[in-house]
């Protein structure tokens, strides 16, 4: 995270010495000035804006089973928006969690590519991920822009996919919820 008021990462403070971005699967060294934990994600760091990232090389996809994690549930089930399932959680709640992020590993998933709010007059598409995980059924925002754009791209609808990892995230306060969020997709190669 960032010193500015909504703590986002700049692309020039995220970036190699060569420019390029980081990608999924990088193993890579980030420059830390020290732990801004919040209540629920606990994880967050403060980095060094004056530094570059190094990249020290890249994790094999036959890896991450041993680094996916294996909760019970996506933190707490039960509470969905208009078009989602299982997708948020009261901020009361998420108070009380100890972590913001899961690596899971699944035998499926679907992309399903909407618009919304076009009831309402507003025509901007969306990419949703569909999935099941210990018992439960989700459907979830996503917002690694590769996924993004690549389902975008396409016609609305829904499209099934095999096997793959993704990342979780419980996102910041938002009308007194927090919003869980599929923040990257990790497909085998």
């Amino acid at each position: 995270m960032s010193t500015r008021p909504t703590e986002e990462v700049s692309e020039r403070e995220r970036a190699y010495k060569d420019g390029s971005d980081p990608r999924v699967m990088d193993i890579v060294d980030v420059p830390l000035v020290q732990p801004k934990p919040t209540t629920f994600q606990s994880e967050n760091w403060l980095l060094d804006p004056q530094r570059y990232w190094v990249r020290r090389g890249a994790l094999a996809y036959a890896q991450l089973a041993t680094a996916a994690d294996a909760p019970s549930s996506l933190w707490i089930n039960g509470f969905k928006t208009y078009h989602g399932l299982n997708d948020r959680v009261p901020e009361e709640e998420a108070d009380k969690l100890a972590t913001s992020l899961y690596l899971l590993s699944l035998e499926s998933i679907s992309f399903s590519v909407f618009a919304p709010g076009a009831t309402f007059g507003n025509p901007k598409r969306r990419v949703h991920a569909v999935f099941d995980y210990a018992g439960s059924s989700y459907a979830l925002w996503v917002t690694d822009p590769v996924i993004e754009r690549e389902y975008l791209a396409k016609d609305d609808g829904s499209y099934a996919e095999g096997a793959c990892h993704i990342t979780v995230s419980l996102g910041e306060r938002d009308k007194g919820f927090c919003y869980k969020l599929v923040a990257a997709v990790i497909r085998q190669s």
